[in-house]
């Protein structure tokens, strides 16, 4: 894993719009990682991605909390365990910048992903509309 660099951007990009772009048709909009501006967030610091580049994890600090704001995985990569390994770094982050807990958001629709996410112990926090999109809202407490 390393941080995205500017030269990165347009490989970023290619990848999320691969990623996301099959939710499209079931949540009937572009989901909101297709809508980022990739530019600002890898100059600030929030891209992390493999060094293959075959998956990529948005992670935004926020008050006692990391914000995983994002996780793409390129389709032909699927089932080889990078999202869980994307979600373990986001582990290692909040522990290496003290923060306790993680959360993240994600469309009500995308039943596969909730459920990855509660397998790794995420848990359903509320729901909320975020930007014309429904999102179910999750957070998990890291152990000391």
């Amino acid at each position: 894993m390393r941080l995205a660099r500017p030269e990165d951007r347009a490989e970023v990009e290619r990848l999320v719009h691969a990623a996301y772009e099959p939710w499209v048709e079931v949540v009937g909009m572009r989901p909101l990682p297709m809508e980022a501006d990739y530019a600002a967030l890898i100059a600030a610091g929030h891209v992390h991605v493999t060094d293959d580049l075959d998956g990529l994890i948005v992670l935004v600090p926020e008050d006692g909390v990391l914000l995983v704001e994002n996780v793409a995985v390129r389709p032909d990569r699927h089932g080889r365990g990078i999202g869980r390994g994307l979600m373990a770094h986001a582990e290692r982050e909040a522990r290496r910048l003290g923060l306790p807990d993680l959360r993240l958001y994600t469309n009500v629709k995308m039943t596969s992903n909730i459920a990855l996410y509660e397998s790794l112990g995420y848990v359903e926090t509320g729901r909320a509309g975020i930007e014309g999109r429904s999102a179910v809202l999750m957070r998990k407490r890291l152990s000391s």
